[in-house]
């Protein structure tokens, strides 16, 4: 995990090793201070020699100032490297979840993955700025103190180390029991942004519904849920607290007890004991910083590891090494193919499927939801990859091509039909990002999208809103369906795209494919009968196997799914006739 995520500091090493350098220096002024005040007490003041209290003062003026300085600098680069690693790790994450394959996808959340570049990636970025800073200024005052303390004098110089031990106890038993608590916390926040993210996205349907005091409550009720658990966690690290409280005022009270003694000795000077006292507020500063490392690291620590999670989580699917470059057509075998989700899956999700498409076929696939459609889509454009047979597109296995390649050669057009924020043409050069004026236009009348883009008032500049949420379910069809031929596949695949227009303008996309593209295999998934009755090939699936296979009038004759549904939408028939 670690060095997952330190590999990501990159161009910030400089800054990272710069930052705790300027601390050491800072700290080291810091403690050569008390030392020179002790000087001008025990030489100067004493002694009434104004020679030594102005050269020791002037000596702790110009520590003071160089002591400010590497503070201010050690602040600048611990804050330019933290940010500058925050920044790569969201960048590497993103970068990560684009090479994804559907199966990796499957295993977060949306919120999830939203919660790990946000929060998580904050609270690394806090822990590091005080790794780099704090982490070193802590230890290195705290040593640094003690030594100077045992040189002025040893027996003093005991108290503060039992101090330390029993404090070190003390912290180490707070984070130990918090560290559990905040790693259940973070989980919780993936249920939060999931209820924000389900709410803004859906909130056409829960006005609709008027659903909006349930959906508060559930917010509420997650909301709170991260309350408790954090006040839990806050509850523990109280302890800190009066923990570190009463060391310093015991530390303080057996130092002025037994220093005072010493004094009248004679084993120890007044300026020796101004100077323990300040060792003394060094040393419990140091330790209520320590303390404070030790909270932020322990929160961080769960970040960091769902943090690593993503980071380290392979694709499932890459090209193969030496991949096929070219896609000689838009012929498809499916060989003695099954597919399932997760490999310890029972059932098959489709079963021993053989099939073959000829290159430039229009194919049409109907069935009951759940029957496998879109699954069997998916592993042509090796979205997923198949549990045992193979995929033959253009007359090699799927596995063997580039991805990039063959993804867009086998252009898919999902259900969930997605454009995303920016004008129409922009969405539209997904297909093809040189796509010129006039092929938008021609791809767009292929898909009966051009006539209603036309009649707005900017036409293709016009803006599109996030989700495509000015627009219609039927025209956001269209213009999916647009981009997907700009990219002249040698596949089509329309995933039951076109669900959402009307049947006159489903007939007008469905001829235009047959004049137009000709060469390019053209699959219709459809729960319509219209939309594949014309088809050169309609595929009946049924609970992942292939129930019928032929032309529509051929199917009317030989099986009884296809015969039903074409009864039900044809004719008004009832299946319980």
């Amino acid at each position: 995990m670690i060095k997952t995520l330190a590999s990501h500091i990159k161009q910030y090493k400089k800054a990272s090793v710069l930052a705790p350098l300027f601390v050491c220096i800072e700290v080291f002024l810091e403690i050569l201070i008390p030392f020179l005040m002790a000087r001008i007490i025990d030489l100067g003041v004493e002694r009434s020699d104004m020679t030594a209290v102005l050269g020791y003062g002037i000596l702790m003026l110009i520590c003071s100032f160089v002591s400010l300085y590497a503070g201010f600098k050690s602040g600048k680069y611990s804050a330019y490297a933290s940010s500058g690693f925050a920044a790569n790790l969201r960048l590497a994450m993103f970068k990560n979840i684009q090479n994804y394959s559907f199966e990796n996808i499957d295993k977060y959340s949306t919120a999830g993955l939203v919660t790990r570049m946000t929060t998580d990636v904050t609270n690394v970025q806090n822990a590091y700025q005080m790794i780099i800073r704090v982490c070193f200024r802590a230890p290195f005052m705290l040593i640094s103190a003690m030594f100077m303390a045992f040189t002025i004098n040893s027996e003093l110089a005991m108290i503060f180390l039992v101090a330390v031990i029993f404090l070190a106890i003390i912290l180490f038993s707070i984070v130990y029991v918090s560290f559990k608590i905040f790693d259940v916390a973070f989980q919780k926040y993936d249920d939060l942004n999931a209820s924000v993210q389900e709410n803004v996205t859906g909130i056409r349907t829960v006005k609709a519904y008027v659903r909006e005091k349930f959906e508060t409550e559930k917010f509420k009720k997650a909301s709170n849920e991260i309350y408790k658990i954090f006040t839990k966690a806050e509850k523990k690290l109280l302890y800190n607290s009066p923990a570190m409280q009463f060391t310093m005022y015991a530390c303080l009270i057996l130092l002025s007890w037994l220093g005072a003694k010493m004094i009248v000795v004679g084993d120890l000077t007044t300026g020796e004991l101004m100077s323990l006292f300040t060792y003394t507020t060094n040393i419990l500063m140091s330790l209520m910083m320590i303390s404070m490392v030790f909270v932020m690291i322990t929160m961080s620590l769960a970040s960091m590891r769902r943090i690593a999670e993503v980071l380290e989580e392979k694709s499932t699917i890459v090209s193969p090494e030496n991949p096929v470059m070219e896609v000689k057509d838009g012929s498809i075998v499916f060989d003695n193919v099954s597919f399932k989700y997760k490999k310890d899956q029972e059932v098959n999700i489709l079963d021993n499927i053989n099939l073959k498409i000829d290159s430039g076929m229009m194919v049409g696939i109907i069935g009951s939801t759940g029957s496998g459609k879109s699954t069997l889509v998916s592993l042509i454009s090796r979205l997923y990859d198949v549990s045992e047979g193979r995929v033959l597109v253009g007359g090699r296995d799927v596995r063997e091509y580039d991805l990039d390649t063959l993804r867009n050669e086998v252009s898919v057009v999902l259900q969930n039909n997605v454009l995303f924020s920016g004008t129409i043409k922009e969405n539209l050069r997904w297909g093809d990002e040189n796509a010129t004026d006039e092929e938008i236009i021609k791809a767009s009348k292929l898909a009966q999208a051009d006539s209603f883009v036309s009649t707005f008032e900017d036409g293709y500049d016009t803006y599109i809103e996030q989700g495509g949420t000015n627009v219609s379910g039927g025209q956001r069809q269209r213009l999916c369906i647009a981009r997907a031929l700009l990219k002249k596949p040698k596949v089509l695949i329309l995933d039951d795209s076109t669900s959402a227009v009307d049947t006159k303008t489903d007939a007008l996309i469905r001829k235009a494919f047959k004049e137009e593209i000709p060469d390019t295999t053209k699959i219709i998934i459809a729960q319509r009968i219209t939309s594949v009755e014309d088809a050169d090939l309609i595929i009946v699936l049924d609970d992942g196997k292939i129930h019928g296979l032929g032309t529509s009038e051929e199917l009317l004759k030989t099986d009884d799914i296809y015969r039903d549904i074409y009864r039900i939408q044809k004719e008004g028939g009832n299946l319980g006739e």
